[in-house]
């Protein structure tokens, strides 16, 4: 039981890195403050611009990446134990991460939608259904320029696929399960954005955009 709370702990504490917060901090800016008050990549993109924007992205994907695939090793090897760590260990930084990212210990627990960091997860624990979620959340995004559209699809996709695509692992249906849970609340984080959806106000991304300081409808 040790070593699966340290596990979690250190996935919670990864997954409450602000990246997004950071970067507009390097700016002179409090993220949560400008555009749509996200600490997410889109609002970094629109806010800080294109470089910071994407850095956000992939820093936020590697908090997910890292907690599935080195945490669990890293505590095992930390505390000198046999064998490698069990599926289960990987499952528990998964919720932790995430929940860190939603729910950050250092932004007073106000934090992203965690659609980057659960891409992250994903990708460490069912490649095939990451790769899946990328070409839907590319053509419904290229489609539509909904950011919200594509993650909500892309998650929606995650929940089926997962199941037919990366189902082999011992338990069988602990990677699915978990996976499609994660899926589920990255889907309720988006509920803002559905009812804006449904009115016809949510805001289309634009390449090239810039609001530094600029409150805006919330993303």
């Amino acid at each position: 039981m040790i070593p699966i709370v340290l596990a979690a702990v250190a996935a919670y504490l990864l997954g409450s890195i602000p990246f997004g917060y950071l970067a507009g901090l390097s700016r002179g800016i409090d993220i949560r403050t400008a555009g749509s008050g996200n600490i997410g990549a889109t609002n970094v993109f629109r806010v800080l611009g294109r470089k910071l924007g994407i850095a956000t992205l992939l820093l936020d994907v590697f908090k997910g990446v890292a907690a599935v695939a080195v945490i669990p090793m890293s505590v095992w090897y930390a505390l000198s134990l046999d064998g490698a760590p069990p599926l289960t260990v990987e499952m528990v930084c998964a919720v932790g991460v995430l929940a860190g990212h939603a729910l950050p210990l250092f932004l007073n627990f106000r934090g992203g939608k965690g659609v980057a960091t659960g891409l992250g997860i994903i990708i460490g624990v069912a490649p095939w259904t990451a790769l899946l979620g990328i070409g839907v959340w590319l053509i419904l995004f290229v489609s539509t320029r909904y950011v919200s559209v594509g993650s909500i699809g892309a998650a929606l996709t995650a929940i089926a696929a997962v199941w037919f695509l990366d189902n082999t692992r011992e338990p069988h249906a602990l990677v699915p399960t978990i996976v499609s849970v994660l899926s589920v609340f990255v889907i309720i984080k988006h509920h803002s954005n559905i009812g804006r959806l449904i009115q016809g106000t949510e805001n289309r991304f634009r390449f090239g955009s810039k609001h530094a300081g600029r409150p805006s409808a919330k993303k």
